[in-house]
């Protein structure tokens, strides 16, 4: 019996993990944020470099080495993110199992549209048990181990079932619309499978904030004037088209701060993580919708479509080639015998890995733009320098707040935290009228 006895090994070892990782203590706040610094409030010597320096000078050192040591560390997960899910690919195919998955599928039911979804169930649970692991290091241990996550393992396990649930319904049905696609069109169907994984992406985006989110967090309206009258002004005064507010209780999992402007039409919503509420300052609270407003009113979803509908043509074209130059080497050897084929999936994931690790670069600049984007039209917007600089350092208790050039470039899909407050900065110091009025509520918030 080695195998259970190496089975009930690991489970040994992830318990005694689990527990010595819940026992970290949890994140510190930074030291208060909310007093401006002198050096950065509105005088006739304002210095936008001077005031960005007093800013980054609120980090302790020891949070500073905090974050770059879990931000740098990120750079290495994605290397390895890469590494074990090729490897997960390889095994799959030169173990032949993604050709036993297809068997079953087929021995299951004769109905060839019906296949490629019963595959897909297989496919998910044991990539999923396969790659359980480093998912175990990653976001569990990790978190726990900086202080970014709130859950036991028991709840934690909870949210993880229910994303593999989700997978389960999402990427059966995905494959059984795109297998038909393939079959349907044997030359072209690089082109239409581009097309209809963009609409699926597209519905996703549309339930999201009623359909999904639900499932890991519950929504409320919030009702605190003191909040919503604020945001809701600058929503209108911007062509936002909500009269609520929401919060999610994302505090019972992380203690990271976030909110964002989600959904299309009637599904379109405002939502503010309770962490932010109970952590942010009024200043903080408004600035950061200003920058997701910015998001919405810039039409940033249905430009990243546009992207993504370019970069998924040429993706799948990619894919297409890739994958009759990879059967026709290999396929003889994996039970694989076309793009038709469902046991062909690991050789996609295989081969849409390595181009994504590729365009790492790419895909962080083109985000990044964006966010920059929405940087501006938030200042702008909520006219919040200072609650600006105030997020940028609550952002940097896990993001490396002042990063080289070409690490920003290469690693980095937000500006980093030191571009931000500088950014803030400048603003203010263009607009120092606004604040020169009142000097003593800026100093003490």
């Amino acid at each position: 019996m080695p195998g259970i006895s190496r089975t009930i090994i690991v489970w040994a070892l992830i318990a005694v993990a689990a527990l010595s990782a819940s026992a970290q203590p949890a994140i510190q706040p930074t030291a208060d944020i909310t007093k401006v610094p002198a050096a950065a409030r509105p005088s006739p010597q304002f210095d936008a470099e001077a005031a960005t320096e007093a800013y980054m000078a609120m980090m302790p050192p020891e949070a500073v080495a905090r974050s770059n040591a879990y931000f740098e560390g990120g750079y290495w997960l994605i290397l390895w993110d890469f590494l074990y899910g090729a490897a997960i690919s390889l095994v799959l195919l030169n173990l032949r199992w993604s050709a036993r998955m297809r068997d079953l599928a087929v021995r299951i039911t004769r109905f060839r549209w019906l296949q490629p979804l019963l595959y897909g169930v297989q496919y998910v649970i044991v990539t999923a048990v396969i790659g359980f692991p480093l998912e175990f290091y990653e976001n569990y241990v990790r978190e726990h181990k900086y202080g970014l996550a709130t859950q036991s393992f028991g709840p934690w396990m909870g949210d993880e079932f229910k994303s593999l649930l989700v997978s389960l319904v999402i990427s059966s049905i995905a494959m059984m619309v795109l297998f038909a696609i393939v079959r349907k069109f044997p030359r072209t169907w690089w082109i239409w499978g581009a097309v209809a994984s963009m609409g699926l992406l597209t519905i996703l985006i549309a339930i999201g904030p009623v359909f999904l989110q639900p499932i890991f967090n519950t929504p409320k309206k919030l009702d605190n004037p003191k909040i919503t009258a604020p945001i809701l002004r600058m929503a209108h005064a911007n062509g936002i088209p909500t009269n609520d507010v929401w919060e999610i209780d994302a505090s019972r999992q992380t203690t990271r701060m976030s909110a964002n402007v989600s959904g299309f039409g009637n599904t379109m919503r405002i939502t503010l993580n309770d962490n932010l509420i109970q952590r942010g300052s009024p200043e903080e609270i408004q600035a950061v919708m200003g920058h997701e407003m910015g998001h919405y009113v810039m039409n940033h979803i249905p430009k990243s479509l546009m992207f993504l509908l370019i970069l998924d043509v040429l993706s799948f074209a990619y894919l297409f080639w890739g994958i009759r130059w990879a059967i026709g080497r290999s396929g003889a050897r994996w039970e694989v015998s076309s793009a038709s084929d469902p046991a062909v999936v690991p050789l996609v994931t295989l081969l849409a890995g390595i181009l994504f690790f590729v365009l790492t670069p790419i895909n962080n600049t083109f985000t990044r733009v964006q966010e920059k984007e929405a940087d501006m039209f938030g200042l702008n917007a909520a006219r919040q320098p200072d609650g600006f600089a105030q997020a940028a350092i609550h952002l940097g208790e896990y993001r490396k707040m002042r990063p080289g050039p070409i690490e920003e470039f290469v690693f980095f899909d937000h500006p980093s935290g030191y571009n931000r407050i500088h950014s803030a900065m400048i603003w203010k110091s263009q607009n120092l009228e606004l604040f020169e009025k009142a000097p003593v509520q800026q100093a003490a918030h």
